[in-house]
């Protein structure tokens, strides 16, 4: 989909636009097949297939403060994912400040469904689906892992997702999180929103494992949430494995992901196979 095709968004900084302009140069003569879930441009989301049939599925979702981004952003994930057997699926959604939570969340979860119902389409395994994304889409993959009362209503099994790839995102929206402003998605204050929005106060039963990502150089209260969320999930039973890029901040963290010379990449292959070969 064209860029101009989408609903307005917001004015960002300097720093976000030059982010946006860095993924849309090099997401510039990737093809993907896109797909529609909703009535709204944004609901929509592109399947980049692997060439070899059969393998796992990446759904995988942009960043932008909940307020901006585009899945065309992703694009430049899906060579370096194909390459190594994987199918990408990125996918927008609703933004803030016209569409406040869960409208983001009810979004998310439409979208796995649709990727799980284009298994046969495209060729990958649906039942080795996993979800991750940057930022805003880090927390909001993050929270749908976490929470399991979306799936049956959607006619998907409750461990539909066999496990998370947070990168540099929010766990916890609540007072003391570190965060200095409020996310204009949450909505008006007093729906409490904070709590239920936050991956930590939403993690139940039978949640698939994390492998949690952050920059050596990131948002410093973003590196605490991670540390925060990974030791309640582990009390809770959840595996977690931790990924610290060394010299990344919070846009290099996503722009090193598909570079085959820093850790993201194969540490977050080795980490899906293993997952698959556990279960299976």
């Amino acid at each position: 989909m064209r860029i101009d095709a989408y609903p307005p968004q917001e004015p960002v900084p300097d720093v976000a636009r030059a982010l946006h302009e860095r993924l849309m140069t090099l997401a510039q003569g990737i093809e993907g097949h896109e797909h529609i879930y909703g009535d709204d441009p944004s609901q929509s989301l592109t399947v980049y297939p692997c060439a070899r049939r059969g393998g796992p599925v990446l759904l995988f979702l942009h960043g932008g403060g909940w307020t901006n981004g585009y899945k065309e952003e992703m694009a430049f994930l899906a060579p370096p994912l194909n390459a190594a057997g994987f199918t990408l699926v990125s996918s927008s959604y609703r933004l803030a400040p016209k569409h406040v939570f869960p409208a983001n969340f009810d979004d998310v979860a439409d979208a796995v469904t649709l990727v799980w119902n284009l298994a046969e389409t495209h060729g990958y395994d649906r039942d080795a689906l996993f979800i991750g994304g940057h930022s805003a889409g880090g927390h909001l993959a993050s929270l749908l892992a976490a929470r399991a009362d979306w799936q049956t209503s959607r006619g998907l099994p409750e461990d539909v997702i066999k496990g998370c790839l947070p990168i540099s995102c929010t766990y916890d929206f609540t007072p003391g999180s570190g965060s200095s402003v409020r996310p204009r998605f949450l909505g008006p204050p007093g729906a409490f929103a904070e709590v239920h929005a936050s991956p930590v106060f939403q993690i139940g039963d039978h949640v698939p494992p994390f492998f949690i990502t952050y920059g050596s150089q990131d948002l410093p209260h973003l590196m605490v949430q991670a540390e925060k969320f990974a030791m309640v999930a582990r009390s809770k039973g959840v595996g977690v494995e931790m990924l610290e890029v060394d010299g990344a901040s919070h846009a290099t963290v996503l722009l090193m992901a598909a570079d085959i010379d820093k850790p993201w990449l194969a540490s977050a292959a080795r980490w899906m196979r293993g997952i698959l070969h556990n279960s299976w």
